[in-house]
């Protein structure tokens, strides 16, 4: 374990930073806004490009399936 920074590093040097509350909350934040531009790109007829078996995959807005929207986008 690093002292100074409390990470405990694991075999290969690979730290294992263990998550906090905010950790977790910055962390669904940024999961909902990546799920929020995937749905907009859809609604607008864009497609997106992701990584699917090892290789760069793109979809088309058909493609891409919906969002589940549970809670008022505020739009």
């Amino acid at each position: 374990m690093n002292p100074k920074s409390g990470i405990e590093l694991q075999p290969g040097n690979k730290p294992q930073i263990p998550l906090t509350e905010i950790h977790q909350k910055i962390d669904a934040g940024v999961k909902a806004a990546i799920a929020k531009a995937i749905e907009r790109h859809r609604r607008l007829g864009e497609s997106i490009s992701i990584w699917q078996d090892g290789k760069v995959v793109t979809l088309t807005a058909d493609q891409i399936p919906p969002l589940n929207l549970t809670v008022s986008d505020g739009e």
